[in-house]
């Protein structure tokens, strides 16, 4: 099965710094994310204002069961809380090429 990406870019809300928000963003990967069945790496990118994130899974399978894996948990409505949300924008695609 080929590897598949969880690709967001976001905005933060203008009240939330960025040290804050990588703290929120730590704790929802040490205790929910990366717990996930599939998790490969979580990577955060940053231009100007607005954030991307690249969060790899082993099979499409596993990145589309992980997006209810942290429902109703405090640490993800703190990290959703964080982002302006009509900014969001989300992908899940799946490996077709590493060059």
């Amino acid at each position: 099965m080929a590897k598949t990406a969880w690709i967001f870019s976001y905005k933060l809300k203008k009240n939330v710094g960025k040290e804050q928000f990588m703290e929120q963003t730590q704790k929802l990967h040490d205790e929910v994310i990366s717990k996930a069945k599939g998790f490969i790496s979580w990577e955060h990118y940053l231009q100007g204002n607005v954030w991307t994130d690249f969060v790899l899974w082993e099979t499409e399978e596993d990145a589309n069961n992980a997006t209810t894996v942290g429902q109703g948990k405090k640490v993800t409505e703190d990290f959703y809380a964080s982002i302006q949300m009509n900014t969001c924008r989300a992908l899940i695609s799946q490996l077709v090429k590493k060059y």
